[in-house]
């Protein structure tokens, strides 16, 4: 079975701001690639990688590349299949913001946000792709916070309930035969 690392993508102008972004699609700042250069180096001394898996979104190829820098032959391989919970109409405004214009209730609204259980239902049926995908290796999966914490919540619901996941943590997970298992959670001792 594969170990897998999930990475979040560095910080954005938009991180910075508070803005929503789900699908929108925005660079790192100078502090998102100062972030994913300290993982980078991180990684690099730690047990190699074989493949990085990565969503389309630009933050989180950035990061991707740029950990790729240090990991010399490790392949970068972008998949729909891990960009960010779409955040309809929300997008690119911030909590002030949404509380202005839809009141306090706006998570309540339909506004055209995916639901948390779909993305659930995408993360968990995405690592178990990778399991029978990568048998026995080490698969570096680059996506989002809500992604990231989501998936986590749906695999280990005893341990989780809305994690929280900061920019270019480290989690790692593994899946035996007795099920998933988590080795470490939102490791940001590289910053």
């Amino acid at each position: 079975m594969p170990t897998i690392g999930l990475v979040r993508h560095g910080v954005t102008e938009w991180n910075s701001l508070g803005k929503a972004q789900g699908h929108s699609n925005i660079s790192l700042n100078d502090e998102g690639k100062a972030q994913a250069a300290k993982l980078a180096e991180r990684l690099a001394k730690e047990d190699p990688w074989d493949v990085i898996l990565t969503s389309d979104l630009t933050r989180a190829k950035e990061t991707a590349e740029i950990i790729a820098s240090k990991l010399p032959n490790t392949p970068v391989i972008e998949r729909e299949a891990l960009r960010e919970m779409h955040g309809g109409e929300i997008e690119g405004t911030t909590e002030a913001e949404r509380v202005a214009k839809w009141g306090e209730d706006w998570r309540n609204q339909d506004l055209g946000m995916e639901k948390r259980q779909d993305v659930a239902q995408r993360g968990g049926a995405f690592l178990e792709e990778l399991t029978s995908a990568y048998k026995g290796k080490r698969v570096l999966v680059v996506s989002h916070g809500a992604w990231i914490g989501i998936t986590l919540e749906y695999l280990f619901p005893e341990d989780y309930s809305y994690a929280l996941i900061d920019n270019t943590s480290l989690s790692i997970i593994r899946k035996t035969d007795e099920g998933w298992h988590n080795v470490l959670f939102n490791c940001i001792s590289h910053l």
